[in-house]
């Protein structure tokens, strides 16, 4: 890990773990120890351990007396609560304000870019700024932290790389929303929730939790 030289050093260092995590360097059941992360990045033991607390707050880590942490055994369970939850959210976006098409279609070019070159990274990023934007436009702070809260750029790299989903960012599956917003469609809000929820794992989950299914 490179060292963290710019603050707040507990985002800083949130971001490296969740790239870890999104990345595969940290996999399910894997130990993260203060000390050692601390010692790697070069910052105290305390700005590591506020980040770790964060980071269970997204469900993504778990903690135990004396145990430390580790990175949990994400189950689909987990991650359809995350897309039901998400549903939701935009879907009441929608509701409170309506996003410029002009952006909208910038982002799907991008990731139609991203597709053509084969570049997983760059279609989850482009997908999640072309919904982010939806939720931006609503105008409501509140609304917006709560789905910037989800995590849900690193839920998607996850969602693919252990249970070997596709990646809901495809370009083609964004271009009806954007037509729909064109139109000014009054029923977009619902194909937006059926856009989202259309990617949330619907198998029982499997005896172990976490594999890749």
């Amino acid at each position: 890990m490179e060292h963290v030289v710019r603050s707040p050093l507990r985002d800083q260092i949130r971001q490296t773990v969740l790239d870890g995590l999104a990345d595969g360097r940290w996999k399910p059941g894997d130990r993260l120890v203060e000390r050692r992360m601390a010692a790697e990045l070069g910052v105290s033991q305390a700005p590591v351990r506020e980040a770790l607390r964060e980071l269970e707050a997204l469900r993504l880590i778990e903690s135990a007396p004396n145990r430390g942490a580790r990175v949990r055994r994400l189950t689909r369970s987990d991650l359809r609560e995350v897309y039901q939850v998400r549903a939701g959210l935009e879907e009441t976006a929608v509701r409170l304000g309506r996003p410029r098409v002009e952006a909208l279609r910038a982002h799907v070019s991008r990731l139609h870019e991203a597709a053509a070159t084969g570049s997983l990274r760059d279609q989850v990023r482009h997908g999640v700024a072309f919904h982010r934007e939806i939720v931006k436009a609503s105008g409501n702070e509140v609304l917006l932290a709560v789905w910037e809260s989800l995590g849900i750029e690193v839920w998607t790299h996850l969602s693919i790389r252990l249970f070997r989903m596709c990646p809901h960012e495809n370009a083609a599956d964004h271009e009806p929303l954007v037509e729909a917003f064109e139109r000014n469609d009054p029923e977009v809000g619902v194909l937006l929730r059926e856009h989202v929820l259309g990617y949330a794992p619907t198998e029982p989950d499997t005896a172990e939790p976490g594999g890749t299914g």
